[in-house]
């Protein structure tokens, strides 16, 4: 099986294209590819004013791989490097913009969520399934969702997981635009170069605003149950169950423990 990368192309616009490869799994993230991205984001050079990040082929990220959403590992959770890459992505000082082409699922949609904006081809499709995999999502993400979307939207895809088309996508405010598949790069980088060529400090410092006005309001305190509550749900039968399920195609039977 071809191995996961990221492709990286800066621009002479001040563009930097971030592009996740991984055809056999639809994109889907491992921690390699998450270390990758995280030090693409961390590592734009000085000339970089905006990045775009896209899917190679037919689908954005259609997830983080199940096989790594395993129990926790002492006071680690399986998905810690993952949000902490999307919570760079989101604190970065340059505007980002997600080209959503295909499945945006689970970590694809979160990603994508962390961006600024989010172009959307026509066969755009959203999901979040951790309810079906018998887990806790971070609350980080869970925010995101919401302020984009709105709670009670939000809980709706979260706790059915149910998939959102495109359409319906663009009508709730999880995409900006919404364009035929051809259409849709070509937006996706008109944008990336409009973003470029605004004055960098301000663009730092409103997004910087933005951030700390919409950040969750949680106390340490609060988020250490949290993560106490997430660490059962990884560590359970429940998730077992429901990533073999998820794995072996069938309805998984879940027990509450």
């Amino acid at each position: 099986m071809q191995p996961s990368a990221l492709h990286v192309e800066d621009r002479d616009d001040g563009v930097r294209v971030l592009t996740l490869s991984n055809p056999a799994r639809r994109n889907a993230l491992d921690d390699g590819q998450v270390a990758r991205l995280d030090e693409a984001l961390a590592s734009a050079p000085g000339k970089v004013r905006a990045v775009l990040i896209r899917g190679e082929g037919g689908a954005f990220c259609s997830g983080y791989d199940l096989n790594l959403l395993s129990a926790p590992t002492g006071d680690r959770l399986p998905d810690d490097a993952l949000m902490a890459c999307l919570s760079r992505l989101e604190s970065l000082p340059l505007p980002s913009v997600a080209l959503v082409r295909g499945a945006a699922f689970g970590a694809g949609f979160d990603l994508a969520a962390s961006c600024d904006f989010r172009v959307g081809a026509e066969d755009a499709l959203f999901s979040m399934p951790p309810a079906r995999l018998g887990i806790v999502y971070s609350p980080d993400g869970l925010t995101r969702a919401a302020r984009l979307v709105g709670v009670a939207r939000a809980k709706n895809l979260f706790l059915t997981g149910r998939r959102l088309d495109a359409k319906e996508a663009l009508a709730w405010g999880l995409l900006d635009e919404c364009l035929p598949a051809a259409d849709a790069e070509t937006r996706a980088l008109e944008l990336c170069r409009t973003l470029a060529a605004q004055a960098p400090l301000a663009v730092a410092g409103m997004k910087e605003t933005f951030r700390l006005l919409t950040r969750p309001a949680l106390s340490d305190e609060e988020r250490a149950h949290l993560r106490e509550v997430r660490a059962r749900a990884f560590a359970s039968e429940d998730a077992k169950e429901g990533r073999a399920a998820f794995l072996e195609k069938r309805t998984p039977r879940f027990r509450g423990q």
